[in-house]
């Protein structure tokens, strides 16, 4: 049932209704305990086929193209595709990584703002058209090396112009979309739709409004030039959360009926990452070190306001390995302690640090937790996202084990929603409520 990154003979456990996601997290905690202590993932991939079922039960008129980026494991790309999603690389690999499913250049879009032109050649090798673009250098590029490409001029929301953040963002204004259209002409190149994306740490529905709004005003211009527009993508930000989409859906879903209707010929896409994933993997990490510290020493500057010890605890992963996210953003999870402790325990001011002794390497400033010892386990919710790239060769980091699970419910859920890929169900094998998580008892597909 241990499958990484690049294994593509991945397993995944079937959990008879005894078994839960608890009992699994116990059962490798205790195997990982005898064996190395090593890190390791748990994916419940039942979580990937509830989200979509959630995306087409909210927004079934919006198609989604999953971003790749954002946790490439062979078992979560096998079953989006196996479900009918699209796909949004950024790579060459990634594009390799999602054809090699069987997945149809027209499923795929290639959305790196910054394009090798290697990659674009090889996009152009491949059949992969669709691309987006911001910017005229990136449509010369475009125009010498992919002589099919169907493109979707990225335009900016107004949640990434004029803020503290806006010079890393990717998108062009409205004001400059008549000359790329021009630039685009001159050059014979296709535009045949708009891209827009709004981050998922924004807060205000308005957004949405506005971009669609100058999105409609960019499908008349480039009318206005010749091009047929076709596309229209929403682009990421869904957070996972099926009130938000739903709250999202409640917005564009009129403004849809009056910009771009139903028979309109315009087809809605979206690329969401993080709303597929994030939920469904989970990550142990073990304590490889402690440290007392006098509370007003604490690396926060936080005070107990009594003399009490803080601890400072290192873990056997980090930034330089799972938790590469947190060098951008936020950590999206509370770790929870895994071994058994009273109520009335005492809690102590606690940060998390990972193996590097790098000041970078913080996962958790401060939380409180009871005392822990090396060789404790902490487990991490939440971590499907961003947390699977290659990791840094530091101090012989190892990277994760990942075991693949799934309830019978789950599985009969994906049936409902219509799998079809031989090589995912070849995939599956029962484990009984004891929880000996072996091959042995393979599952049968055929019954």
């Amino acid at each position: 049932m241990k499958g990484f990154i690049d294994d593509a003979n991945y397993s995944v456990g079937l959990l008879d209704e005894g078994t839960n996601l608890g009992d699994v997290i116990d059962n490798y905690v205790n195997e990982h305990t005898l064996t190395g202590k090593n890190a390791f993932f748990v994916g419940d991939l039942g979580k990937i086929v509830k989200k979509h079922s959630q995306w087409q039960n909210a927004v079934a008129q919006i198609k989604p193209f999953y971003t790749v980026k954002c946790n490439s494991t062979a078992a979560v790309l096998e079953i989006l595709a196996a479900l009918g999603t699209g796909f949004a690389c950024s790579s060459k690999n990634e594009m390799a990584l999602v054809q090699e499913l069987g997945v149809s250049p027209e499923n795929i879009i290639y959305i790196s703002p910054c394009k090798q032109v290697s990659q674009i050649k090889y996009a152009a090798k491949v059949g992969v058209n669709i691309m987006t673009c911001d910017n005229d250098v990136e449509l010369k590029k475009i125009a010498r090396n992919h002589p099919n490409a169907k493109v979707l001029l990225h335009i900016a929301t107004e949640d990434s112009i004029g803020g503290e953040e806006g010079s890393m963002k990717f998108g062009t204004s409205l004001k400059n979309c008549r000359h790329l259209l021009e630039c685009a002409k001159e050059l014979d190149v296709q535009i045949i739709g708009v891209k827009f994306h709004v981050s998922s740490a924004c807060k205000e529905s308005q957004v949405y409004v506005h971009a669609l709004s100058d999105a409609r005003c960019v499908f008349d211009m480039a009318g206005e030039f010749g091009f047929q527009m076709s596309i229209l993508d929403i682009g990421g930000g869904f957070t996972g959360t099926e009130f938000q989409l739903e709250e999202v859906n409640h917005v564009i879903s009129p403004l849809l009926d009056v910009y771009f209707p139903e028979g309109s010929g315009i087809k809605i896409i979206s690329e969401p990452g993080s709303y597929y994933v994030s939920s469904a993997f989970t990550l142990a990490v073990n304590i490889i070190a402690k440290k007392a510290v006098e509370s007003d020493k604490f690396p926060s500057g936080e005070k107990t306001g009594s003399d009490e010890p803080a601890f400072m605890y290192y873990m056997n992963d980090g930034v330089y390995g799972s938790f590469a996210s947190k060098l951008s953003e936020d950590l999206n999870t509370i770790p929870e302690v895994h071994k058994k402790y009273k109520d009335d325990e005492p809690l102590f001011t606690s940060s998390l640090w990972g193996p590097s002794c790098d000041e970078l390497d913080q996962i958790v400033e401060s939380c409180l937790l009871p005392e822990l010892n090396v060789g404790d386990w902490l487990i991490f919710d939440n971590m499907g996202a961003d947390s699977f790239h290659e990791p840094s060769a530091f101090n012989d980091f190892q990277r994760p084990a990942i075991y693949y699970m799934m309830s019978f419910s789950d599985w009969y859920e994906m049936q409902d929603a219509g799998i079809t890929s031989d090589t995912v169900m070849k995939n599956f094998f029962f484990v009984p409520s004891c929880i000996q998580l072996n091959q042995e008892d393979s599952f049968s597909t055929d019954a």
